[in-house]
């Protein structure tokens, strides 16, 4: 598949990108020797856009009917995930809440999660029982909900929540049955006006307040949502707040410390560091999901700043896999009045946690750009592979924050 590549400048003042490489050896070479700058808003939205383009989506199906490893290994860990059944029965809500009084917000993140891995299932096998029943369930939501509520951590269930759901959505995309306008419609008024509201304004804490998760998940499902509705506005607003955002998931703040390690290995430590593990492994899966989704609609996300989130990512994969890594004492604000904080050491709570966060990583720099991603390949061969999914890594939310079967999808 050829591959649309911007100037290999930082035009991100440009209203929409720049020339079409039409020769597929040529984009696989521009790739590889000049890494792609981010820049506004493709003229024209491809999809399937978001997590997986076509590619990807043709090359799972060729080797899982071929029997060919590792993407077999990936199918199977798909397959035997009771989500991906295709007797699910929704179980849609009209309100959804997470914190305070009467939570219920795992319904959504296990319909979610059913809703992806069945469109998976249809898109690689083909199998119309799976395609029937992601439509089924993203019918279901998109005529019932109406409300996102809770207390601050409603935030955080409209950007991860939101960002998945729209993944389900883009692979349904045309299938005979599925309301795409009434689910586009769901995005936009349910979703989104959290998640904007919340880069907006913060919950009306000091700016630093809240951990990079809270923005990049809402950055994530804003960039989502634009792409699904191929709305532009939308699209640049999240990657313009991944560039520059004021809060602490832009990137800058979001690895705020750069080293290089006795190896020669660039580590950038992650913001969420020396809080706990668990929470820095979901960053990765959250900024991943953005760098992709920019990636498959022709932005460069994952090099921008001299590849700064590689380099987070090596960092915490290095830690992750018991190494030592640097630590800088961070300091911040909190609340609303900004009172400082600090953290002086890397935490060693959940090190080592398994999340399906590094197929995505590792494919990406290793083998769609050719880079030397030595402990992310590390975390992702020795530790996680063949990836699985929503279900796989406990019952708790924390195991659903990231949609996995990054080797079924990923693997080249």
């Amino acid at each position: 598949m050829s591959r649309r590549v911007p100037p290999q400048s930082d035009i991100s003042g440009s209203s929409r990108r720049g020339v079409l490489k039409s020769a597929a050896a040529l984009a696989v070479a521009a790739t590889v020797t000049a890494p792609r700058v981010a820049v506004a808003a493709p003229a024209a939205f491809t999809h399937p856009g978001m997590l997986h383009n076509a590619g990807d989506i043709n090359r799972a199906k060729v080797r899982v009917a071929a029997g060919t490893d590792p993407w077999l290994s990936g199918w199977n860990r798909l397959t035997a995930n009771s989500h991906s059944a295709s007797t699910w029965t929704p179980n849609p809500q009209a309100t959804i809440i997470r914190g305070g009084t009467g939570e219920n917000y795992g319904i959504l993140y296990n319909d979610i999660a059913a809703a992806y891995q069945n469109a998976l299932r249809w898109k690689v096998a083909g199998t119309a029982a799976n395609g029937d029943t992601a439509v089924r369930i993203l019918n279901a939501w998109s005529s019932t909900l109406t409300t996102l509520t809770g207390n601050a951590d409603r935030f955080l269930a409209a950007g991860i929540y939101g960002w998945e759901f729209c993944q389900a959505a883009e692979l349904m995309r045309g299938y005979a049955g599925f309301d795409l306008a009434a689910f586009q419609d769901m995005m936009v008024n349910v979703f989104y006006p959290l998640n904007n509201s919340f880069l907006t304004n913060h919950n009306d804490a000091c700016i630093t307040n809240y951990w990079a998760n809270w923005d990049l998940c809402n950055m994530a499902s804003v960039m989502a949502i634009g792409i699904l509705t191929d709305d532009a506005a939308k699209y640049d607003q999240a990657v313009t707040y991944f560039k520059s955002g004021a809060g602490n998931g832009s990137l800058a703040h979001a690895v705020p410390y750069l080293y290089t390690d006795s190896d020669g290995y660039g580590l950038g430590q992650w913001q969420e560091s020396g809080r706990d593990q668990g929470h820095t492994v979901m960053g990765m899966g959250q900024t991943g999901a953005i760098c992709e989704m920019a990636w498959n609609q022709g932005d460069d996300l994952y090099s921008y700043d001299d590849r700064r989130f590689m380099k987070a990512a090596q960092y915490v994969a290095k830690y992750n896999l018991g190494q030592d890594v640097p630590y800088t004492t961070y300091t911040w604000g909190t609340g609303q009045s900004c009172a400082q904080s600090s953290q002086t050491v890397i935490s060693d709570s959940s090190r080592g946690q398994l999340r399906p966060v590094w197929a995505m990583l590792h494919f990406h720099y290793n083998r769609r750009i050719g880079l030397d991603d030595k402990y992310i390949s590390a975390m992702y061969y020795d530790l996680v592979s063949p990836e699985g999914g929503g279900g796989d890594y406990g019952s708790t939310s924390g195991g659903y924050d990231q949609l996995g079967f990054g080797t079924l999808m990923y693997a080249k």
